[in-house]
């Protein structure tokens, strides 16, 4: 265990790196460790040897540590998540101060659970805070993965930034795929990298642009239909909701749901504070605790929330925000 005097300081912001097999997670790990202005990032892998570091970076090596001469410390994760978040916080312990870990998953893992883990953990939650979540999706077999993998739309469905990959190598699908990533997923951002550059810094999102709603549409004619049973809604309010109506809605969500609610997020416009918007995030029908922005930002007060799943529509959602808005209003009353 590490010291507890660790967890007076404050938490550290870690970025989830997911992507179905193939996808070129390997290639963007190798590129952003070889930048020097990520010197004080730490990267949780699943194997040196997928990265093939190469040794004139390696400053020291332990059996599942390696510092490069960037300053970037690669750990291995070798058991649970939070084993090898410990073992990165005790280097910082002896001096090897970090301000940011990137987490890469393996190929066919559902990034739900390490959400979970990463939110929930009441021994991570003081040393580590989410920050956000990227999704290498590859150009070439994107749409195929998608059709035929339950994995690969789960993975862009809980995604803050999509990452095209190969797209360089043949853009034939790129069009198609963009639409069926917007189906999926009509709130992240979505960017290409090639050979692991990508068109933006991943790092230069700040959290109030990704927590922020767009108004981005989904193009319904795609040519390429993948069958993926993933879709999403998105339901707008402009009356203020009460903070007991929001609770109701939310939990009745998660129970009738399940797990076929695989993503929430949304600005809530509280009764109980008009000028501060509510951030909410649930994550496969698991809510994380709520956060507020500091104003609207010169936009329109209103409720947008944004729903990602299986097996419910837009007038059932709406339905059940109503009932329970009725129901609060008469036992009020």
């Amino acid at each position: 265990m590490i010291e507890r005097s660790l967890e007076t300081i404050d938490p550290v912001e870690i970025t989830v790196l997911s992507g179905f097999l193939g996808s070129g997670k390997t290639t963007l790990i190798r590129t952003l460790l070889e930048r020097p202005d990520l010197e004080r990032t730490a990267v949780i892998i699943n194997e040196f040897g997928e990265i093939g570091l190469d040794h004139e970076l390696i400053e020291s090596s332990e059996e599942d540590l390696v510092e490069l001469s960037t300053g970037c410390i690669c750990c291995v994760m070798r058991g649970d998540l939070q084993e090898a978040i410990e073992r990165l916080m005790l280097r910082q312990q002896t001096g090897k101060v970090f301000d940011r870990i990137i987490l890469e998953t393996t190929g066919l893992a559902d990034p739900g659970p390490i959400l979970h883990s990463l939110i929930y953990n009441e021994y991570l939650k003081p040393l580590v805070r989410l920050d956000r979540v990227v999704i290498t999706v590859d150009a070439l077999s994107g749409l195929n993965s998608i059709a035929n993998f339950k994995e690969c739309p789960q993975q862009i469905a809980l995604a803050d930034i999509i990452l095209i990959t190969k797209a360089d190598i043949d853009p034939t699908n790129v069009d198609d795929l963009r639409r069926e990533l917007r189906r999926i997923n009509p709130e992240a951002f979505i960017y290409k990298s090639n050979f692991g550059m990508t068109e933006v810094d991943l790092f230069s999102l700040n959290g109030q642009q990704i927590e922020k709603i767009s108004d981005n549409g989904i193009d319904e004619h795609s040519h390429h239909h993948t069958h993926s049973d993933l879709h999403s809604i998105s339901l707008r309010r402009k009356r203020p909701i009460k903070a007991v109506t929001l609770t109701l809605f939310l939990e009745t969500l998660a129970q009738v749901l399940g797990q076929n609610l695989v993503r929430l997020k949304g600005i809530v416009y509280l009764e109980e504070s008009l000028k501060t918007p509510a951030v909410i995030h649930g994550v496969q029908h698991v809510f994380h605790p709520m956060s507020w922005m500091a104003d609207w930002s010169g936009e329109e007060p209103e409720t947008r929330l944004v729903l990602i799943g299986r097996k419910f529509s837009l007038d059932w959602v709406g339905a059940v925000l109503e009932t329970i808005e009725e129901e609060v209003a008469q036992t009020i009353s």
